[in-house]
Order: C-alpha cells, then sequence, then structure tokens
C-alpha cells in the first residue's frame, strides 16, 4: 500500500540493536586503503539486514575492501523529483586505552549506545535501515522516490566512496535533485519550553595545504642566516596566532536572528563571539564557523641533528567560508609573506543554500509533531561531508540526523571523541522524525 504520515508513530525500538550491531563492526578509516578496516564488513552487514526483508540493495566500490551500498525505493508519484538519503558507514580510528568502554563492542548502558560512530554517522545509519525495514515489512510506500546511499571513506573526503560513485556511476542517482545527510536536526535546549534544531544548509571549503621553505644547507655548527627550519618555524606561527575576520554569510544571519528570537532578545546590534559564548556546546559549533581558519597540522625538517636541511614543510588545515576562496588566499599569501610557497593537497568547494524551502518546512513538520516545543534554524558546518561530492551532480544539499538530546550532553564533543555514545531515546526519536518526514513529501 502507499502511506503517507499519520497521526500515530511507528517505535522503531529495533533501531537501538541495529546501531549497536553497526557499531560493533570496526570500520576504521586510517587514510590508508592498506590500513583501513572494516568498510566492506559493515556494507555487507547493510545488505544482509535489507536482503532479510526483501530489497535488492546494489553494492559496489572502488575496490573490494571499499564498498558502497545503494537501493531505490520507487515513490508512488514518478513525476515527483527523487530525493537522496546518504549515510556513511566508516569511521575515524579509535584508542582504546583512552575509553570507558570498549569502542568497537557497541555497548547499550546508562541509556546510551556507546562507541565509536555512535553519532558520526551509525546512528543515522541505523535509521535508515531501521526504516527500510519497517517499510518492507509493513507495506508503506513513499510518495516520493528515494534513493538510499551508505557510502565508505567519508572520513578521508570519499575519494573512494561518494566522489568514486558520483564520477563513474551518476545514473544511479537519476532524478535526484535534493540530498539529505549529516550534521543537523540536533537539539540544543534553550529553556524548557524552546529547543533549537539546527539544519545545515551549508559547509564551509575544505582546504589541506602543503607549506614550504627554502634556505641555504650546511653545518649545524656555523653561523646561519637563511635557515629553512627557522622561516618556516616563524610562518607557522604567524598563521597559528592570526584570527581572520568574520564573515556574516546569509547563514549566519538568519541563526543570529532566530537564536535571538528563540532566547526571547534582539541580537542584531550583540557581537557574534558574545552569542556563542552562550549558547555552550551548540557555540563551539557555530563558532568554528564565523570566519576563515588555518590550523597548522604538522612539521617535517632535516634528517639529522648537526645538518641544516635545505627545506622545512608544514601542514595547515584550512576551512574557507562559502564567497571567500580568493579572499582566503589573498590572507594567508600575506600571512606566509614571500619566502614561503605552499601547494593544494586538497581543496574542496564550499557550499550554501536557502534555508527557505519546502524540504526544510518538511524538516520542521516532522520535528513538531515528535517534539512542539522544537524550532529550526539554519547553520553552517566548519568540517565537510559527502554532500560536497552530491553537489556535483546538482543536487541541493542538507544535514538532517535528528536526535533529541539531554541538554547538558555535550554533544559538540562527542564528535571523533572519547567515549562517543548517543542516548537510546534520542536514537528512537530521529527515526520517528525522519520516517515521518520521508512520508510527507
Amino acid at each position: 500500500m502507499t502511506s503517507n504520515a499519520s497521526d500515530q508513530s511507528p517505535d522503531f525500538h529495533e533501531v537501538v540493536e541495529l546501531c549497536s550491531q553497526l557499531i560493533a563492526i570496526d570500520s576504521s578509516n586510517t587514510g590508508d586503503p592498506a590500513t583501513s578496516a572494516g568498510e566492506r564488513e559493515a556494507a555487507e552487514w547493510v545488505v544482509a539486514r535489507l536482503e532479510e526483508v526483501g530489497y535488492e540493495p546494489t553494492m559496489l566500490g572502488w575496490d573490494e575492501s571499499r564498498q558502497n551500498v545503494i537501493v531505490r525505493v520507487d515513490g508512488a508519484s514518478p513525476d515527483k523529483p527523487a530525493l537522496l538519503l546518504h549515510g556513511h558507514l566508516d569511521v575515524v580510528p579509535a584508542v582504546a586505552e583512552e575509553w570507558s568502554v570498549d569502542p568497537f563492542a557497541g555497548v547499550i548502558k546508562d541509556g546510551f549506545v556507546w562507541g565509536r560512530g555512535a553519532i558520526d554517522m551509525k546512528d543515522m545509519v541505523a535509521m535508515m535501515i531501521a526504516i527500510l525495514r519497517r517499510w518492507k515489512t509493513d507495506g508503506v510506500r513513499p510518495d516520493r522516490t528515494i534513493v538510499f546511499c551508505f557510502t565508505a571513506d567519508e572520513e578521508h573526503g570519499g575519494v573512494y566512496g561518494a566522489h568514486w560513485l558520483v564520477k563513474n556511476h551518476p545514473e544511479l542517482f537519476e532524478g535526484c535533485t535534493e540530498a539529505v545527510g549529516e550534521v543537523g536536526g540536533f537539539s540544543h535546549t534553550v529553556d524548557e519550553g524552546t529547543r533549537v534544531y539546527p539544519i545545515m544548509t551549508g559547509e564551509k571549503g575544505i582546504a589541506w595545504m602543503k607549506i614550504t621553505a627554502t634556505g641555504t644547507p650546511g653545518h649545524g655548527s656555523m653561523v646561519h642566516q637563511d635557515n629553512a627550519v627557522a622561516k618556516l618555524a616563524d610562518a607557522v606561527s604567524r598563521v597559528a596566532a592570526h584570527q581572520f575576520p568574520i564573515v556574516w554569510t546569509d547563514t549566519l544571519r538568519q541563526f543570529v536572528a532566530g537564536i535571538g528570537k528563540a532566547m526571547g532578545t534582539d541580537l542584531a546590534s550583540v557581537e557574534p563571539e558574545v552569542i556563542i559564548d552562550k549558547l555552550g556546546a551548540l557555540g563551539r559549533i557555530i563558532g568554528a564557523t564565523l570566519r576563515n581558519t588555518a590550523n597548522p597540522t604538522g612539521l617535517q625538517a632535516g634528517y639529522k641533528v648537526n645538518v641544516i636541511p635545505s627545506t622545512a614543510t608544514a601542514t595547515l588545515d584550512c576551512r574557507i567560508i562559502p564567497g571567500q576562496e580568493e579572499e582566503f588566499e589573498r590572507q594567508i599569501d600575506e600571512l606566509l609573506g614571500p619566502d614561503i610557497t605552499r601547494e593544494w593537497i586538497v581543496h574542496d568547494k564550499a557550499l550554501e543554500i536557502s534555508f527557505d524551502t519546502p524540504l526544510v518546512e518538511a524538516m520542521t513538520a516532522a520535528l513538531k509533531f515528535e517534539d512542539d516545543a522544537s524550532q529550526t534554524l539554519p547553520f553552517l558546518m566548519s568540517g565537510g561531508t559527502d554532500a560536497k561530492a552530491f553537489v556535483d551532480l546538482g543536487m541541493s544539499c542538507y544535514g538532517f540526523s535528528p536526535l533529541k538530546l539531554p541538554p547538558d550532553l555535550d554533544f559538540a564533543a562527542l564528535f571523533h571523541g572519547i567515549d562517543e555514545r548517543v542516548p537510546v531515546d534520542a536514537l528512537t526519536f530521529g527515526a520517528r522524525v525522519l520516517n515521518r518526514f520521508l512520508l510527507s513529501l
């Protein structure tokens, strides 16, 4: 049968066990295909869960170890454009000795599912699978065609995952005009009667840079005025100490206006840093999107303590506000100075789209049904997601992975952090919201 969202919400208790099982698969992505583990196993697990209820998913990838899974659910109204819902199966590594639980055991305790990937992003993957399984067993069919995509390699830029799929198999996404993935839809409690759910409507650009200083090599005992290591150290120090100016994007303006309204105050004349300080964990997320950033992440120079090398290099993790690419290059060149050369290791686009769309209205309505205190606002993400690949196919990309969180949970610290965990109640809430959203389109 065809079904739209009704007044009843399925309980989706299965999502908790699905999330636990998926976390127990160590799909760590080290950035090196030779040492990354478990991405194929995670993909095979997804295929098995979908085949159990009658789906025929497609599994394919760059090589045998990096596999992606796609299943297309045809909608009742084929004239409507299709929607892509995507989540990644890989996670960043975890050092077990630093955790209070085994990061790859999928432990369920104290009202949480614990483990690497619990919120980045095996929680949403579990929601997607739980919804697909419920649709098949209950005979539910969405009105709009939805492509569910489970990707590899997102944690290292998606070269072997989303970008590979877009380049080599664009036909899998035929008809998709919009895409929904991470990160967004998590709650921030303003007071007992108000919870703000930021929805991701843009991402800073990723720009990983290698910088090089050159000088005159020689013996370490001699006086040297042309020392590559000293030049590099000066340049890195200048970059690290610099604070780039605030950039008022459309997204930031809407967020500030909206959070002010939610807090019952006019924030138009308040400095953004002051607002950020008042928002706690959410403030750290938003604060990283106020300006361009360039953080030194690596240094390499020399091969022997008594030899002055001819070159010294460093790496910088740069994140660029949408529309700021040329201005950022001018800023960084001024900071580095004439003695330093630079080259891009990775240079991916920044994204920003409108918050005022029917798709966002549907997200807002689905949240409102489950949480009457909810309000939605746009935000710009400081990191990057697979959206950077799917936008190349002309899709408008949003981040919406709904979670209703305890007010005292430091959500921002859990991303790639120690003791990553997701509340059990947030998982079932998220599955209900996501299901209602998809069936309302």
